[in-house]
């Protein structure tokens, strides 16, 4: 998979945020090598406090295949997912989540908790994380220092 190709994509969609007045955090949802879904923070626009990035990228997933379970599913996020977003990409039966800055007081792939591949879980996903992270701290600057989750032994690709 092109990790650095989809980044990009998660990137362009944190930009849209943040030109909306948005936190810049966005994500794009990737199933077969293809870009099935975008999503960008819209918790101002919307007064809605789920509408993460990740989350509405997964609600479009949903809604465009047409299904519930979006198994084989990976999301690209440019920030690592909170809580409530890992439990939405584990109870959409996701397979992965790739990230470029991790987040020591949010993230929940490993930086602050790790839900994402917790031993007691009927479900786990697959990490990777500090994919163009320089790029994505130019975007994120109040992340720009925090590495990914791979010093705590999750996969980082190059």
């Amino acid at each position: 998979m092109n990790y650095e190709f989809f980044m990009r994509a998660a990137l362009a969609e944190s930009s849209a945020a943040a030109a909306s007045g948005e936190l810049a955090d966005g994500a794009v949802a990737v199933l077969d090598e293809a870009l099935v879904a975008h999503g960008r923070a819209q918790v101002r626009a919307t007064g809605d406090p789920t509408a993460h990035a990740v989350i509405c990228a997964l609600r479009e997933a949903a809604r465009r295949l047409g299904r519930g379970s979006l198994s084989g599913l990976t999301v690209f996020s440019v920030v690592e997912p909170c809580t409530m977003c890992v439990g939405a990409l584990l109870a959409s039966d996701a397979d992965g989540i790739v990230f470029a800055l991790g987040d020591p007081t949010e993230g929940a792939a490993g930086s602050a908790v790790q839900l994402a591949d917790g031993e007691r879980l009927s479900r786990r996903l697959r990490v990777v994380s500090g994919i163009l992270q320089e790029a994505a701290g130019e975007v994120r600057p109040d992340l720009r220092d925090v590495r990914g989750s791979a010093a705590r032994g999750f996969a980082r690709a190059r």
